[in-house]
């Protein structure tokens, strides 16, 4: 029998210091992929210990930002050259189709030199201020930062947040989720073998409510960094007070796609299904809710509900697969919660809405493309986040009504709208409360470009982009007396 995944730590591989494991389930047929150690809080203490040592007395903070980017390129150039490999344990461990997980394994390289090359940038500003004085502004790492990611996308988030971090000089404690973490631990390989300094990035495995919650309030924590559900977000920022420790929060949503008549009605119909049906609905950004307007509803959803019927479901490494299993059987039964609760509430079910039993499927997580139709504001649906292939449509009566009908939500992280008239599309994007929008288009995401959200899809910060990296910086002012004299203020 394999020995179980262990967490890295101060530089070393080291199992939990309860000794107990958790199994690793492959979504797509309930198989034991694995099984790693369960840390807990005990394993957190030694974990951020390591990473305040190695901030506080080790050369890593002072490092040349050179020398940083340099180890940062060579980890991307690692991750390439194993991409195959990750890409296959990605699909494994979170059920995703093979062709979603290669580009995630692409874009966590990409995300790993872009923050490389950033990390040798200009980041200070000087001052032309009154008196003999040069003022300035230098940004400086702000010490010991945990960081802690979901399962839709384990490995690409885990460089959206460990890559700016690095970046900029901090060190890290690294809590994947719990049941998708071997691509993670994997990558810390590639660290070790590149020669990222001990205590540097640090691994601890287990589970949010042991593990994340000891991260939340260790008051040796500088800053806190958490990608996941809103609820768990609110804990996190209300067990971060004891210290002040900076919080950075990208939670969930309930994004809007509103369609124009006038839009061209297949590019409509087409991102309309890549907005919720890509990545299983599992993305906190998917377009959960279809706006129409009136005049063309029930031709659109005539034929996105005939679209909807032939996308491929089935393992993620089957060829031809256009949408794998949910991530885990607790994931699908909340699904399948609220696609009962849709049909309780009185919305009409378009197609799907079942598990999925059939052939190669009959023991996975497998849940149909799901649509409901005739919903009202007030349902669970419209309301709350799924994290699913379920798609509400809404239909609206002119502009005002769509913008009114969009906002309607206590969420705001994304949005999109489809039309042919550019002025509108610029109306109705600027009146929406989000944070990512799309005009004629769905999903697209770029390192160089910020990632977050308004209201209860985050707490004002943002990832990615010069936005990313400024979130693991202090700025600090400097003033120079360049008329170094008594300065008199007193007589005595």
């Amino acid at each position: 029998m394999a020995e179980p995944g262990r967490m890295y730590i101060d530089g070393a591989w080291v199992p939990s210091k309860s000794g107990v494991t958790r199994d690793i389930i492959n979504p797509a047929d309930q198989s034991v992929i694995g099984t790693v150690y369960e840390g807990a809080k005990e394993d957190v203490d030694v974990a951020v210990k390591a990473a305040r040592e190695a901030f506080d007395h080790s050369s890593w903070r002072e490092m040349k930002a050179g020398e940083r980017a340099a180890l940062l390129f060579a980890l991307a150039d690692a991750l390439e050259a194993e991409a195959k490999d990750f890409a296959h344990l990605e699909v494994l461990d979170s059920g995703k189709p093979l062709r979603e997980a290669e580009c995630d394994v692409s874009d966590a390289a990409n995300c790993l030199r872009y923050y490389a090359g950033l990390a040798t940038k200009p980041y200070g500003v000087t001052y032309d201020v009154p008196e003999d004085m040069q003022a300035l502004t230098v940004r400086e790492p702000i010490g010991v930062c945990a960081q802690i990611v979901p399962w839709n996308y384990p490995l690409l988030m885990a460089m959206w947040k460990m890559a700016p971090a690095l970046a900029a000089g901090n060190t890290v404690v690294f809590k994947p989720a719990e049941i998708t973490p071997l691509s993670t631990i994997k990558f810390f390989g590639l660290m070790e073998k590149v020669g990222i300094p001990k205590g540097v990035a640090n691994l601890v495995l287990g589970a949010g409510a042991t593990v994340g919650a000891a991260l939340s309030e260790h008051p040796d924590v500088d800053k806190i960094a958490f990608t996941g559900g809103t609820v768990t977000g609110k804990k996190i920022l209300a067990a971060s007070v004891g210290n002040l420790k900076r919080v950075s929060l990208e939670l969930g949503g309930k994004s809007p796609n509103i369609v124009f008549a006038d839009a061209d009605f297949e590019t409509a119909v087409d991102f309309a299904l890549f907005a919720i049906f890509a990545g299983q609905g599992q993305i906190c950004a998917a377009g959960s809710r279809l706006l129409l307007e009136k005049s063309i509803a029930e031709k659109f959803i005539a034929r996105l509900v005939e679209r909807a019927k032939k996308i491929k479901v089935g393992p993620g490494l089957m060829p031809g697969v256009e949408m794998g299993p949910l991530v885990s059987e607790r994931q699908m039964e909340k699904v399948l919660h609220y696609i009962g609760l849709g049909v309780q509430e009185g919305a009409t079910l378009a197609c799907g809405g079942h598990r999925m039993v059939e052939g190669d499927l009959a023991k996975g997580f497998f849940v149909e493309p799901t649509i409901f139709t005739d919903t009202t504001e007030d349902m669970s649906i419209v309301k709350d986040e799924i994290f699913g292939p379920v798609l509400a449509v809404q239909v609206f009566e002119d502009e005002a009504d769509a913008i009114r009908m969009a906002n309607n939500t206590r969420y705001g992280l994304a949005g999109a709208c489809f039309t042919q008239d550019g002025a509108k599309a610029m109306r109705v994007i600027k009146a929406l409360r989000a944070g990512i929008t799309w005009i004629n288009g769905y999903h697209s995401t770029y390192n160089e470009a910020p990632w977050g959200g308004y209201k209860e899809s985050g707490n004002g910060g943002r990832e990615l982009g010069t936005y990313g990296y400024e979130e693991y910086t202090e700025v600090k002012q400097i003033n120079v007396n360049l008329n170094v004299a008594p300065i008199g203020w007193f007589e005595g």
